[in-house]
């Protein structure tokens, strides 16, 4: 029996619900967007914008949905999805346009030294000034796709935004290579803030920028106290690519910002190639600051979450490529997020110009133009056999079903390895060439893996190594 006009009152229940658990802007990316459609018995149909927008739901949220549809409809309710039917698809955008940037309120700032010719931070005879926050509204936390590589950074990213200033992870330092999405999450964690708090005043400001700008108002300008002064206003300072500043003096200036934005609870983030412990010609006194909150690493992206990025990414474009094309990319370009983006948006290119089908072909084509001719034609046997060279072990002691810490490792990192760097090769298929594991033990042996290499910086070592030997490109 259907329960005519009821499904819109259950539905806009469960929203109120879940409103109360789920981030707010993930729910009003992922959970407004939804229509209510019919409601039969204790079936709810609801409309959501696409297959991978259903995928991502139930991937994320599909504990939190079961237990609310239970709690509203009742113990045998069930979710029904209709796709909305795509007519006329959005055109691609490259790149995505710039948005609605933030603004910050005005500040007042006196000026110490007046003169004619005005510092490029406080202007002469005006008492207040209007900071921009150079955040670009398309780094931000819908737009960032979570994994393993970057979670725990998310994680506390949005903790800072919810009360920036007033967590432990005052700085928060976070590291990594080149792509990794270091200046993703520190301008997303920006955007979250001025939401949340529009009168406060954010600025994002590179190492490199930073430093000119020190020399600048020093030796050209003869206005260091404005600079000081400046930059002792700012609420939620993000400083990307610290590495770059090297130099006694503008390290002296930003120990002098640090302190006294630490002690007024004002919120500092810091990006760094390295971690603080590898920074070269710094003060020792600024390496001990950088250690006060929270330093996290952001790692290579495993298969899955590349793929995720890749389908977001392609989803919020409009490009009209398929899964087997996705699927490729992302098991093939194993680096960063910043090459796989540049894939994804020169396949779409490519087609578009050449009037070809995405295909495979000219995926395989335009990743060797990226990573170079050589693509690596790795198989489980060839993860086998590195890990057992490795670690000295037997092929016969890593399928075995021996519980030896040192082969039970072994056999999780083979697991793991399988799963980053085989193309096309699922969780059963890497169980059953692992001595006959089923698909949860391989999502458990990699979930492990991971949780150790956040942990354990000997057993990061062995999981990169053989990474390095099987992909040297990585």
């Amino acid at each position: 029996m259907q329960n005519i006009g009821n499904h819109i009152d259950r539905w806009n229940n469960c929203l109120q619900i879940i409103s109360q658990i789920v981030e707010p802007q993930h729910f009003e990316t992922w959970f407004k967007k939804i229509r209510p459609v019919s409601l039969i018995d204790s079936t709810l149909t609801v409309e959501v914008p696409s297959d991978f927008f259903r995928e991502y739901l139930e991937e994320s949220y599909l504990d939190v949905i079961k237990k609310t549809l239970k709690r509203v409809i009742g113990a045998d309710a069930r979710l029904n999805y209709l796709i909305h039917p795509v007519t006329n698809q959005q055109a691609m955008r490259l790149p995505e346009g710039p948005g609605n940037p933030p603004i910050n309120r005005s500040v007042n700032i006196s000026s110490y030294q007046p003169s004619g010719n005005p510092g490029p931070f406080v202007y002469p005879g005006l008492q207040k000034i209007q900071i921009d926050p150079r955040l670009l509204p398309v780094y931000n936390f819908e737009n960032l796709v979570s994994g393993d590589c970057n979670k725990l950074a998310i994680s506390a990213g949005s903790d800072i935004a919810r009360n920036p200033g007033k967590t432990p992870f005052n700085p928060l330092f976070i590291f990594g290579g080149p792509g990794l999405g270091k200046t993703h999450v520190a301008n997303a964690i920006g955007l979250a803030i001025k939401e949340k708090y529009p009168d406060l005043v954010v600025l994002y400001v590179t190492g490199h920028e930073f430093k000119t700008q020190y020399m600048d108002a020093v030796y050209v300008r003869n206005k260091l106290t404005d600079f000081l002064a400046y930059y002792m206003k700012i609420d939620v300072l993000i400083i990307d690519d610290i590495q770059d500043l090297v130099g006694q003096g503008n390290q002296t200036a930003f120990f002098n910002i640090f302190n006294h934005l630490h002690q007024n609870s004002k919120q500092l983030i810091l990006t760094s190639d390295r971690s603080p412990a590898d920074l070269q010609n710094f003060e020792d006194r600024l390496l001990s600051r950088f250690k006060w909150g929270l330093s996290v690493e952001l790692s290579h992206p495993d298969y899955e979450t590349r793929l995720a990025m890749l389908k977001a990414r392609a989803f919020r474009e409009g490009m009209n490529i398929g899964n087997d094309v996705l699927e490729y990319l992302a098991a093939n370009i194993q680096t960063n997020f910043r090459e796989l983006e540049g894939a994804l948006i020169s396949v779409a290119a490519y087609s578009a110009l050449s009037k070809e089908e995405n295909s495979i072909e000219l995926a395989s084509r335009v990743t060797r133009k990226i990573i170079g001719s050589e693509v690596y034609n790795i198989t489980i046997d060839k993860v086998q056999k590195a890990v057992c060279d490795y670690f000295n072990i037997t092929r016969d002691a890593l399928l075995s079903k021996s519980r030896k810490r040192q082969i039970v490792q072994a056999r999780q990192i083979s697991m793991y390895l399988s799963r980053n760097l085989v193309t096309n090769c699922s969780l059963s298929t890497i169980g059953a060439e692992t001595g006959g594991k089923d698909h949860a033990t391989v999502l458990h042996a990699c979930a492990t893996v991971s949780d150790l290499m956040q942990t354990d910086k000997f057993f990061k070592k062995y999981v990169s190594d053989l990474e390095h030997t099987l992909a040297p490109s990585r």
